[in-house]
This record gives C-alpha cells, sequence and structure tokens, in this order.
C-alpha cells in the first residue's frame, strides 16, 4: 500500500498525506489537487474506490457525416462536453465513403444500448430519403435530435441555423459593396438547408436588387460541399460574369478563392467571396474569409438539452429551434469591380489575361 501511495504521489506531484486524503474521501483536499491524484490513480491503472468513480448516466450516440469539413468537429466538440458535463459518455459515429451508412451506425448505436441519438446533417435533411427510419428509431423506444434539415415527417425536436436569413446578409453586405452580380455556390437541390439558403438568397436578390426568381436562378450553381466543388461552381458562376459568389459552406469558399486565382483574379480585388460556418481557422486563411458564423456553441448545448428532456421523459414538441446566424466581415470581400464584371475585366478595367 505504501509503495503504491509513493507511486501516486510521485505521478501526482503531491505528498503521500495528500493522496491518502483523497482516497479516504478526506476534505481539505483543493479539487484541482483532487482531480491530479484520480488522474495518476488512471494513469499507473489502479482501480480507483468506488466511492469515487465517475457515474456514467449511459451512452449517447453522435452521427455525424465525414470529419473533413471543420464545422462538423466543431459541433462534435460543444455537443461532447455538454454531455460529459451532465455525466453521459458521447459515442462519435462518422460516416465514411464506402463505411458505414447512417442506419448501420444508428443499428450499431442501439446494440449498444445508448441513452439517445444526435444526428447532425443525416438523412433527415435529404427530402428524397425515407423517413419511416426515424419512426422505427423511435418505436425502439430510443430518443434523438436532429440538427440541419427539418422535416415534418419526422416527430423529434429539430436544431437549425436560419439559412434564409444567411443567405439574405450575405447579398445585403455585398450589395453595399456595390455588387450586382452576385451568385450562389451550392449543394445539391435535394437537401432542406440547400432549397432555404436558395429561397433566402433569392429574397435578398428580390429585396436589394429588384432580380425576378427566374433571373437570380442564373446565378446559382449546385455542387458539391468540398474545396473542389466550391473551385467548379466558382469557375462557372465567374464565366456568368459574377464579381462575388457566396458559398454554403467555408470549405467552398476556399475552392472558389482556387477558382478565381487560376483565372488570374484577385480577391477581393476582382472577385469577393463569403464563406458559410467560420470553421475554426478560417479567419486565418489567405485572404481572411468573410462568412457567415453558425452559432455551433448555442446549437450544440440547445441540441442536448432537447435530448435531455427527452431521454428524461419530458418530450420536447415536435418544432424546430432556428438560430440566428451572424455575418463575420474579413478581407475576402471589398468594393465590386468597375466594368463589364470579373469575367472580362480587372477592377481597373484591364482585359482579364486568362480570356475569361
Amino acid at each position: 500500500m505504501t509503495a503504491r501511495l509513493a507511486d501516486i504521489a510521485a505521478q501526482a506531484g503531491v505528498s503521500e498525506a495528500t493522496v491518502s486524503r483523497v482516497l479516504n474521501g478526506k476534505p481539505g483536499v483543493a479539487a484541482a489537487t483532487r482531480q491530479s491524484v484520480l488522474a495518476a490513480l488512471d494513469v499507473l491503472g489502479y482501480e480507483r474506490p468506488v466511492r469515487l468513480r465517475q457515474r456514467s448516466a449511459g451512452l449517447v450516440g453522435l452521427i455525424t457525416p465525414e470529419l473533413d469539413n471543420p464545422i462538423f468537429p466543431a459541433l462534435a466538440q460543444v455537443i461532447g462536453q455538454a454531455l460529459t458535463r451532465q455525466g453521459y459518455t458521447p459515442v462519435l459515429a462518422t460516416q465514411t465513403p464506402g463505411g458505414s451508412t447512417e442506419d448501420e451506425l444508428t443499428e450499431l448505436l442501439v446494440e449498444r444500448g445508448v441513452s439517445g441519438i444526435i444526428f447532425v446533417s443525416g438523412l433527415h435533411a435529404d427530402t428524397t430519403a425515407d423517413m419511416t427510419r426515424y419512426d422505427q428509431l423511435r418505436g425502439k423506444g430510443v430518443p434523438y435530435v436532429l440538427i440541419n434539415g427539418f422535416s415534418p415527417k419526422v416527430q423529434a425536436p429539430f436544431v437549425s441555423p436560419d439559412d434564409r436569413a444567411a443567405m439574405q446578409l450575405a447579398v445585403t453586405h455585398l450589395v453595399s459593396l456595390g455588387h450586382t452580380r452576385i451568385g450562389l455556390a451550392v449543394g445539391p437541390k435535394r437537401f432542406v438547408p440547400v432549397v432555404r439558403k436558395i429561397e433566402g438568397f433569392q429574397r435578398g436578390m428580390s429585396d436589394r436588387l429588384g432580380l425576378t426568381p427566374e433571373e437570380s436562378e442564373e446565378l446559382i450553381q449546385h455542387s458539391l460541399y468540398t474545396l473542389e466543388g466550391g473551385q467548379a461552381a466558382a469557375t462557372a458562376l465567374i464565366e456568368r460574369g459574377c464579381t462575388a459568389v457566396v458559398c454554403a459552406s467555408d470549405m467552398m469558399a476556399l475552392g472558389a478563392i482556387r477558382a478565381a486565382r487560376q483565372r488570374g483574379l484577385g480577391v477581393p480585388r476582382d472577385i469577393s467571396v463569403v464563406g458559410f460556418d467560420d470553421s475554426p481557422l478560417i479567419a486565418f486563411t489567405d485572404p481572411p474569409l468573410t462568412t457567415i458564423r453558425q452559432p455551433v456553441q448555442a446549437m450544440g448545448q440547445a441540441a442536448v438539452r432537447a435530448l435531455l428532456e427527452e431521454i428524461g421523459g419530458t418530450p420536447a414538441p415536435h418544432s424546430e429551434f432556428v438560430f440566428m446566424p451572424e455575418l463575420v466581415v474579413r478581407g475576402s470581400t471589398a468594393s465590386g469591380p468597375q466594368g463589364q464584371g470579373a469575367s472580362g475585366r480587372r477592377s481597373d478595367g484591364s482585359e482579364d489575361p486568362t480570356g475569361g
């Protein structure tokens, strides 16, 4: 026992007497010191005394798409921390191309006896998907909450950013800088957030520039939510004379900047680019990205609160909690170029050497 006390004391950087006080549950030990001793126990492979073991309120599954887009790890971190504070153990299940599907991951989590599941940007956001899978999950007595993408067919709480308001913020910002040819680079049409972003974009273009839905439709380019997808969409929009591009994700926005540079255009000198998410590190790109910030902290915490209410037997209503995004202006947007637009002329009026 003495040898064990000495090991733990050395590992924790405290006296053996302090270790003894912690192990025997005696008062007079600072919380940080107590935590250091418990951590030393774990590191050295000693079992904690029963009264000092953390009680887990259960496992909670978190199913996300790929983690390449930094917004998903950011959400996972917020949700994981909120669950841990409530005594739950988060289990992260990630979909990868060619890997497990959402249904397979759900089945795996249910088999593990999770207390509930949080779905981030899952099949619930796909208007073509069969929503009966969620009814079946409820039939198994597993509560769940869904983030991004509302469906009237799913009886559960939803948490979303206001995609329509986000696009109106972006359009208003760009019009105030003098842009009139504003493009939207967005994901596939079947997803609810895409539909909403288009609605917000068209409303903004109508309110600010007087464009009809048919006129603004020509300025919308569908692609993938990747750097390459943003590059392809922006290339098409630049060819249509757009001097500014609003992107549905920060990754797409980085692709749009690459597309502009490949054509010899400067950002924001010739083309302004707006992202969406305000992912970690996006403030440090070149140029720092103007973007729409998703309220990740508030959304993640709201999802956890709603799920814990469901687990606790007081189900949240079948409703959508919508969070207002925020425009963060940085260095990728500036005054619109003069003349014929980015496809044919630079801001100084000279011909574009790329022949665009």
